[in-house]
């Protein structure tokens, strides 16, 4: 027998309570049953997301929520500005080429974090910029920016908007939504929210809902604007994911039992555990700076496939985690702690970071990437 542990950065586990949650028979979406658990809801991710604007859910998967923060705010021939520290940040360029907006695109070294002071340089030479598009987790490097430091940047201009991917990111670490100046926020289920994927959630400024006012983009289903008059009646424009809606609330119930604070806090010590236990076996992380809580993702040893330290973490152990993508696949492998994760994941994953290791023929003193892991979780 093999038992099998989900720690790749998403889809991430599920807990037990919120599989039950969704096993509840099925309910139609335009009965008052609904309106109910999606009010619920709304309210809900309104204390995660720290924000006093409406949130909307929808169908999708996080790039979802990505594609129609673009179509929603700009018009094309707008002028766009994206950082570029990795294989999502990548993708906001792509997205907004797609929809024909001039795309200035800022690129950082992938495993570093963006200097602030560049995007500052890249607003005054163009006030005329509508969008500036980034990660708050970058989840194919283990790289986080800084967020605070960037909405003060873009808030002083009065027809430009901050978009933050924070697919990784929130439930993870604290980000004060509307404290900092954020305008739109996006997450997905299936990361820190501890759901199958299949739902996108998406903030929206007052700032933001202006711009929409103007874009002349064109977009369906991923009408934001229409979207948000549907829910501001709980209810959507187009049928919902009902049962992961449903499983939503019983995450929303677990993590408000916990607290913000509690939440930040547990995977702040998992993240540092991860890390600091995998350096102590001899590993060296990828991130050079600003690693984010979401993941960790190591270089693999000099002489050592990585896509086989990740292969056979799955086959010999029964343990999901990621490669590298892009010129990093065969370079790095990556490891999750967020959402439903606690101590004793941290120690399976770099117990058996160790044990592949040990079993490639590479020297690795097996237990002491453990004991410090343990050390900072009895901490």
């Amino acid at each position: 027998m093999l038992k099998r542990y989900l720690l790749a950065p998403g889809p991430t586990p599920v807990p037990p309570e919120v599989l039950l949650a969704m096993a509840r028979p099925m309910f139609h979406h335009r009965a008052p049953e609904f309106d109910q658990v999606f009010a619920e809801v709304r309210d809900g991710l309104k204390w995660l997301f720290q924000t006093k604007n409406n949130v909307l859910i929808l169908a999708a998967s996080g790039t979802g929520g990505m594609e129609g923060s673009i179509s929603t705010f700009l018009s094309p021939g707008d002028h766009a500005l994206t950082i570029n520290g990795g294989k999502f940040g990548e993708r906001w360029a792509k997205l907004c080429k797609t929809f024909c907006i001039d795309v200035t695109e800022i690129k950082v070294e992938w495993g570093r974090a963006i200097d602030p002071q560049l995007v500052a340089d890249a607003l005054k030479k163009d006030p005329s910029i509508k969008a500036v598009y980034v990660q708050a987790s970058e989840t194919s490097t283990g790289v986080s920016h800084d967020i605070k430091a960037l909405a003060a940047i873009v808030k002083p201009y009065s027809d430009t908007i901050l978009v933050v991917d924070a697919i990784t990111a929130l439930g993870v670490f604290d980000i004060k939504t509307d404290e900092w100046g954020l305008d739109v926020v996006i997450t997905g289920s299936q990361k820190a929210l501890m759901l199958p994927p299949g739902l996108a959630f998406v903030s929206v400024s007052p700032k933001a809902w202006k711009l929409a006012d103007q874009a002349k983009n064109t977009a369906f289903y991923f009408n934001f604007k229409k979207e948000h008059e549907n829910q501001l009646k709980n209810q959507t424009a187009y049928t919902p994911a009902v049962s992961l809606i449903i499983g939503l609330q019983e995450v929303l119930k677990m993590m408000k039992a916990e607290g913000l604070d509690g939440v930040f806090g547990r995977q702040a010590m998992l993240a540092k555990a991860m890390r600091e236990g995998l350096q102590a076996a001899g590993l060296t992380l990828f991130a050079k700076e600003s690693p984010s809580d979401a993941l960790t993702a190591v270089l693999a040893p000099e002489g050592v496939d990585g896509q086989a330290i990740y292969k056979n973490l799955r086959v010999q152990y029964g343990i999901t985690a990621a490669g590298g993508q892009d010129h990093l696949k065969g370079k790095i492998f990556r490891l999750s702690h967020m959402g439903y994760m606690d101590r004793f994941d941290i120690i399976i994953a770099v117990a058996a970071v160790e044990m592949v290791l040990k079993g490639m023929g590479h020297p690795v003193k097996l237990g002491s990437g453990v004991a410090k892991a343990q050390e900072i979780l009895l901490a």
